[in-house]
């Protein structure tokens, strides 16, 4: 379980948490990054899936993760574990998707040919799918990442900081970028179909 935050007195903050959550985020956004380019791979025989960022990292996949962990303790039932497997990350996928798309006009992916989607956004196959993926990094995969953290805390503690400022040049680049794409889309005219 993740602690970094005193409920008791919100203001007591603990860096090493923040620094494994930190690291935990950065591991899962980049094996997000690593799942739906060989998705994409597998489907498309095309390796390279457009990206909101330019690195390596789907942050979507770095929050899900970091949330299950820090809500599921080893007295959690296995109904409500499910049911956070399930809810989870298919919440995340919506906000993710309908926030990109209401603030770049553009979808980086749509469900819409689903069976049970809401909005292109999210769709009950993929959910299920959520399910497996999020009890796998629970069970088998979250302790090895917990090993690596522990293997290499002395040297994170060094870079952590420099990710994070990464992740916020990375952001704010990215939605520089995009903006700047959905504007020159809304002023061009549409080709020809």
């Amino acid at each position: 379980m993740i602690s970094f935050l005193d409920f008791n007195s919100p203001v007591n903050v603990n860096f090493d948490g923040i620094s494994a959550v930190v690291f935990y985020f950065t591991i899962y956004s980049l094996i997000g990054w690593l799942l739906e380019n060989t998705y994409s791979l597998v489907t498309k025989r095309k390796f390279f899936k457009p990206n909101f960022f330019l690195g390596p990292f789907k942050p979507m996949y770095g929050f899900a993760p970091v949330l299950l962990v820090y809500l599921i303790g080893p007295e959690t039932s296995w109904p409500v574990i499910l049911l956070l497997c399930f809810f989870i990350p298919t919440f995340i996928e919506y906000v993710s998707g309908a926030l990109l798309q209401k603030c770049f006009q553009r979808q980086w992916w749509d469900y819409s040919d689903m069976p049970l989607q809401v909005q292109g956004h999210i769709c009950l196959p993929f959910s299920l799918c959520w399910i497996l993926l999020s009890f796998a990094c629970i069970k088998w995969i979250h302790p090895v990442i917990i090993s690596a953290y522990k293997v290499s805390e002395l040297l994170w503690a060094w870079i952590w900081p420099a990710i994070i400022l990464y992740f916020i040049a990375e952001l704010t680049l990215s939605i520089r970028r995009h903006s700047i794409l959905a504007l020159d889309e809304a002023k061009s005219p549409n080709p020809i179909q």
